[in-house]
């Protein structure tokens, strides 16, 4: 460290040139002061360049540089005489909005011996102690920074919001030379000034790097996001892609078979072979189902529609369901119901789906035994407990059991049917409702999954929407159809005569052929058009009691010509139901806003067909 002695000594005997010894000296002073804040600023740099290497430096980098800069002016005054008898600096740090400064570092802790020290302020005749955790009002801290000569210096950012205060206490030294203690004290003013500016510049870079490296700790997390996503993606096209071939696979190969050349089966081995079409099917369109709900949920577009649901009612339908299941495994089924519990606001399809999902995953691991649902409350709780005398399941597969496409290793082994996305499903619509579900399992030992449900609900939270998009649920747990499904579990008394006229405007030959030879069987006359002009030209000639209409057309769209017809006055009353794969949230909605009576969509449930028919063509009483 370079030293400077101001002026010289009592003693001195240079008085030849005074002009130029003044010259020297204040180039000594100047070269000094450079040298001491060119130190400094080394150091503050050292903390800097830390501070962007490790993004854990960067919390105590600002502490470690306040307490430098308290330290190097220390060093500088200690190691030269501007050091007065006693002295002490610190900095103040300042919050926003506040009206005080406290004092968070400072250059030295004096001793117990030693004497506090003071800060004059002048203007105030008032002293402040400076030691750490000292509190200074701003009104004093201002008065410091304006006296002559100054005892603080500001240290403010960019904007101009003050962060804190540099602050220097010295103790008076007695001298018959005030030209010495004035020239010692402009330049320990100068040393501190410009000290509290490489202090300010420094605070201000430690933000830009904070704030820098939170912008790359997002954009990195952002980053890994996406890449977590991506994997996701191609895992859920691989699982789907996989899931949905095998279904396809039998449907396809049963049918080659049947239509193979010079291939007779009996009528058994038709039958057979049809069965599994209809179940590769049925499992096909569960599949979908779950995907559909499972990609709903995940967007948190899927609304529910609560209603008071009649929990012994609900609970013996759904056992009905299973019943055939069971009973082709030799296995009992056993229902007990806490007789408190009557009733509890939920959604009843969405309560159905869950109960059955964990009923049939209960089902299809136990060979022998029995398979009961419990329902009892505990606390604000109701506790739907499905249990079974199954296999089990290890710990290892639990922790996995609700993730989406997860499958027991021994039920894929053994060739057990599932999408994976069953338990998913289930922990999702539990979650919806304000529950959970749990597993409690051991190998060979048996399973209990519970569905915990609170017995409260705000009633009216949900839409109608969702009900127009549920139906019935079907084998695999997924929703079959839509709301319209509750007509094909109880049939309308209607049997249609030759009269009735049913118009059906259907571009897709297949789906055409089904519902002319399904609605003809059941005694209908089915006028069957293509397009949009084919249907405005029968129309001249037939007087239809239902309109049927796709609403993909080669020549327009369905919707369209829904709203066409309801403004001409002769067709305004005729019933129109629109069958479509349309199936996604708001659909329904779309066509009943459209004019629409009633909506069934693709794959044609034919008995809700039947039903929805027999429903329009009835005649009025």
């Amino acid at each position: 460290m370079q030293q400077y002695s101001s002026l010289p000594d009592q003693n001195s005997q240079i008085d030849a040139t005074p002009k130029l010894l003044t010259t020297i000296q204040q180039l000594r002073a100047k070269l000094w002061l450079e040298s001491s804040l060119n130190q400094l600023q080394s150091r503050l740099n050292y903390y800097l360049l830390s501070a962007c290497n490790n993004v854990l430096q960067v919390e105590t980098a600002e502490s470690e540089v306040l307490q430098a800069v308290v330290n190097e002016i220390n060093s500088v005054m200690n190691s030269t005489n501007l050091a007065l008898t006693d002295y002490a600096v610190g900095i103040a740090m300042f919050q926003p909005q506040e009206t005080v400064a406290t004092v968070c570092y400072i250059s030295r802790s004096p001793s117990q011996n030693s004497q506090p020290l003071f800060v004059d302020v002048l203007t105030a005749e008032k002293k402040l102690l400076l030691r750490l955790q000292e509190v200074i009002e701003l009104e004093d801290l201002q008065q410091l920074e304006n006296q002559q000569p100054p005892s603080a210096w500001r240290l403010a950012d960019d904007s101009g919001s003050v962060m804190g205060w540099l602050i220097i206490a010295a103790a008076s030294l007695s001298s018959d030379r005030e030209s010495l203690i004035e020239s010692k004290a402009q330049l320990r003013s100068q040393l501190m000034s410009r000290s509290a500016n490489h202090c300010t510049t420094a605070l201000v870079q430690l933000r830009h790097i904070r704030s820098w490296q939170q912008q790359y700790q997002e954009l990195s997390n952002s980053n890994q996001e996406l890449q977590r996503t991506n994997q996701l993606k191609n895992q859920f096209l691989a699982n789907t892609s996989h899931e949905i071939r095998t279904p396809l696979s039998s449907i396809i190969g049963f049918t080659h078979l049947l239509l193979a050349p010079g291939y007779e089966p009996t009528i058994e081995r038709q039958r057979e072979y049809l069965n599994i079409i209809q179940s590769s099917g049925k499992h096909l369109l569960a599949l979908i189902n779950d995907i559909l709900d499972l990609s709903k949920i995940e967007a948190n577009q899927l609304e529910v529609q609560w209603e008071s649901v009649d929990i012994p009612l609900l609970c013996s339908n759904v056992l009905a369901l299973v019943k055939e299941k069971a009973a082709n495994k030799g296995l009992r089924l056993c229902l007990e119901i806490d007789p408190d519990i009557t009733s509890l606001v939920a959604d009843s399809l969405r309560l159905k789906q869950m109960l059955l999902n964990l009923l049939f995953n209960a089902l299809k691991f136990t060979s022998k035994g029995s398979v009961g649902l419990q329902v009892v409350p505990k606390g604000g709780s109701v506790h739907f407990t499905v249990w079974d005398t199954g296999s089990g399941i290890s710990q290892e597969d639990q922790t996995q059991l609700f993730e989406p496409y997860f499958q027991i290793a021994k039920a894929v082994a053994s060739g057990a049917e599932g999408t994976g996305l069953g338990l998913a499903v289930t922990r999702k619509l539990a979650q919806i409702h304000g529950g959970s579900v749990k597993v409690e399992s051991e190998v060979d030992g048996g399973s209990r999954f519970t569905l915990l449900l609170p017995l409260k609900q705000e009633v009216g939270v949900g839409g109608d929407e969702e009900a127009g998009e549920a139906g019935e649920v079907g084998e695999a747990g997924g929703v079959e159809g839509t709301e319209e499904a509750k007509y094909s579990l109880s049939p309308l008394p209607f049997t249609p005569s030759s009269s009735v006229d049913i118009l059906l405007v259907e571009n897709d030959l297949p789906n055409a052929d089904l519902m002319q030879i399904y609605l003809r069987k059941l005694g209908y006359q089915v006028t069957w058009v293509k397009n949009a002009a084919e249907m405005w030209e029968a129309l001249t000639q037939l007087d239809p009691a239902v309109i049927l209409m796709d609403i993909f057309l080669a020549d327009g769209n369905g919707l369209n010509l829904v709203r066409q017809l309801r403004e001409h006055e002769q067709y305004q009353t005729i019933p129109v139901i629109v069958q479509t794969a349309m199936a996604m949230k708001g659909d329904r909605e779309t066509c009943l806003t459209a004019g629409v009576n009633d909506y069934i969509s693709k794959p044609i449930d034919l008995p809700l067909l039947a039903s929805l028919v027999a429903k329009y063509s009835k005649p009025p009483i």
